[in-house]
């Protein structure tokens, strides 16, 4: 199912979001211009699992960098349709929940379900040496938040049957709920796998999601009329 809109509108800018768009298309441009430098800079500021783990007293004076990767990660993308794919969904779910949390409170749930997704990760794949780049542990967390405020909201949605698309209003409930269970299935079935080439980090999407839930719960969200 791929979205298209939703049919809430919200009753401010989403400054925060159209920010956020603009730093990872920004971040993404910074990517290209490495050249052969590409894959150090990511070992650099991606999340490495493996890089976690203590062998040596030593390895403890690396975990100040290590905690910083959990912020520039988010920020990192694995190509062209990892970008689009992830800037689709923050552009059109984040705006509502932004609007309802207000600028900073969307921010630090945006930001912290990013890093509650970086450490899932890093716990249920603790010797995987591939960098974890992408912003959707934290546009999780923004799903995680919108499906806890706007369960009734309608998506418009893009299903494709067969070779022909058919566009359907799908409530949220029902596209979030069927996203998250099919982000568990998955990774169901990489527990115990190590893997040697990128892959999608499902259990990164499901710690930002419960980490988004539990933060709007927290976050005691304004009330709009």
């Amino acid at each position: 199912m791929i979205p298209i809109r939703d049919t809430i509108p919200s009753s401010r800018t989403a400054w925060v979001t159209r920010a956020l768009v603009v730093l990872n298309v920004l971040a993404f441009a910074w990517e290209l211009k490495q050249g052969a430098r590409l894959e150090p800079f990511l070992y650099q500021f991606g999340v490495v699992p493996g890089h976690w783990f203590v062998n040596q007293p030593s390895d403890l004076l690396d975990w100040p960098r290590l905690f910083v990767t959990l912020l520039t990660s988010q920020f990192l993308h694995g190509g062209f349709f990892h970008l689009g794919s992830n800037l689709l969904y923050l552009w059109i779910f984040a705006d509502n929940v932004e609007d309802r949390l207000g600028h900073a409170r969307f921010l630090l749930l945006y930001l912290g379900s990013g890093v509650v997704a970086g450490v899932a990760q890093i716990l249920v794949s603790p010797t995987s040496a591939i960098p974890m780049v992408g912003a959707s542990g934290a546009i999780a967390g923004v799903l995680g938040a919108y499906l806890l405020l706007f369960p009734s909201a309608r998506i418009v949605t893009l299903i494709p049957l067969g070779f022909f698309m058919e566009t359907m209003m799908v409530p949220a409930f029902v596209f979030l709920g069927f996203w998250f269970l099919l982000q568990w299935v998955r990774g169901l079935q990489t527990i115990g796998q190590v893997a040697e080439v990128g892959g999608v980090a499902f259990w990164a999407h499901i710690g930002g999601f419960v980490s988004g839930m539990v933060g709007t719960i927290g976050c005691r969200p304004q009330r709009r009329w």
